[in-house]
């Protein structure tokens, strides 16, 4: 199920107290990461890696076997 449809399902059910509290949450995130309307391109390069955007990196070597496993090899 998309994320969009389960969180919607959640708040559908609650108390219009929690669905305020859950609107000032969102609005205090978009503020905290800079998320704007306008910045709409921002928000689809984030989707699916979250703060690890940018800071994976791969060896040259990844695909090298490990000398621990040479012997099996």
């Amino acid at each position: 199920m998309p994320i969009d449809i389960e969180i919607f399902q959640t708040i559908v059910k609650m108390p219009e107290s929690l669905k305020t509290e859950i609107l000032h949450y969102a609005k205090y995130l978009l503020e905290k990461h800079g998320i704007s309307e306008s910045s709409q391109e921002n928000l689809e390069e984030l989707h699916g890696y979250g703060s690890w955007v940018g800071q994976i990196f791969m060896s040259d070597d990844f695909d090298e076997p490990l000398e621990d496993l040479k012997e099996y090899m």
